[in-house]
């Protein structure tokens, strides 16, 4: 399968399980020196009860299956995470400009400062740091990194010639 059979659309509560799979793949791949804060059933029933209901949910699926999700709360773009073997893969690319298409006026985001790769990812798309912490304010207790993204302000020429 290619990125061209990847399609991105809203989630549904039939995703939730899909999505949570996704999630703890992800993290495991990527953070495996975080500790997780809550076990995989309560990961799951988070995803089922409360972010896939109430929260803005996209899934990236290919041929039906779920290899990415991404969520955004309010100006926040709260998760994002690829199955290992679809990253790199311009999924997250889509998400990205996605997640800025209906955030125009802004996001913002937190990740691990040991995860080298997200930081790395986002500051390609324009994210800039702006805050770092000891950890003692996220349920890991890790350090991290606070990210914004803005919109390039008013996109307005000048086009008087003179």
């Amino acid at each position: 399968m290619s990125t061209n059979d990847v399609v991105i659309r809203r989630a549904n509560t039939s995703d939730a399980s899909a999505v949570a799979e996704v999630w703890l793949r992800s993290y495991t791949a990527a953070l495996p020196t975080v500790r997780r804060a809550h076990a995989d059933e309560q990961v799951r029933d988070w995803f089922l009860h409360v972010v896939v209901p109430s929260r803005e949910t996209w899934v990236a699926t290919v041929a039906g299956s779920v290899v990415g999700v991404m969520v955004l709360d309010g100006d926040h773009l709260d998760q994002l995470y690829l199955d290992p073997s679809w990253r790199g893969r311009t999924i997250g690319d889509r998400f990205v400009a996605l997640a800025k298409e209906r955030r125009p006026g802004g996001l913002e985001l937190w990740t691990f400062q040991v995860n080298g790769p997200a930081q790395r990812f986002y500051g390609r798309h324009g994210f800039v740091a702006v805050e770092r912490t000891d950890g003692s304010g996220n349920e890991e207790r890790e350090p991290d990194v606070r990210y914004v993204w803005r919109p390039e302000p008013g996109g307005l020429r000048d086009d008087r010639r003179g």
